[in-house]
């Protein structure tokens, strides 16, 4: 991997931006890789679109906006009607099948996964919704490793979540496998 240009985009409340930021963080303190994060939000705190740009890259990064991705993620419908057009041809397309429905063919590779349904079933709390879909994305890119993604979150989040956390990095990573 020379260079993974992404844009994660959901609604405020997601944690869109705070995977982003994990995500991010463990390629550099942890990897260290080069990586830049922006982000950008609604109107809205809450409910309103949110978009964050991750690229991470062995090279200098001389421009941190993400104007052609090769990941993208739409976590709502919002989101994936307003930026499925910007893939790069051949990229990957990571939507939540329970809020998300394809309407148009892109050349990308798609995958629909049940990201807020395993989150639910196995955990019963959407706090770790971005977790899962987080590590859904480390493991079909392999981008970073899991354990980085752990240590950066061992800084970020109380020691009382950790667990959460951990299951819902790796059940993201199991949907990713399948």
């Amino acid at each position: 991997m020379k260079r993974c240009r992404m844009v994660f985009s959901g609604s405020g409340g997601q944690g869109v931006i705070t995977a982003a930021i994990v995500l991010a963080e463990a390629a550099v303190l942890q990897e260290n890789k080069i990586a830049v994060q922006t982000q950008a939000y609604g109107a809205a705190a809450r409910g309103g679109a949110t978009r964050s740009d991750v690229i991470i890259s062995e090279e200098v990064i001389n421009f941190p906006k993400v104007i052609q991705p090769n990941v993208l993620v739409c976590l709502t419908q919002e989101a994936y009607n307003k930026f499925y057009t910007i893939i790069r041809p051949g990229g990957l397309l990571i939507t939540d099948s329970r809020y998300v429905t394809l309407h148009t063919k892109v050349d990308a590779r798609q995958c629909e996964l049940p990201l807020y349904r395993t989150v639910m079933d196995e955990i019963g709390k959407p706090i770790v919704f971005n977790i899962c879909m987080l590590g859904a994305v480390i493991g079909l890119t392999g981008l970073v490793q899991a354990d980085s993604i752990m240590r950066t979150l061992e800084t970020r989040i109380p020691p009382d979540f950790l667990d959460m956390n951990r299951k819902a990095l790796e059940l993201g990573l199991a949907l990713a496998k399948e």
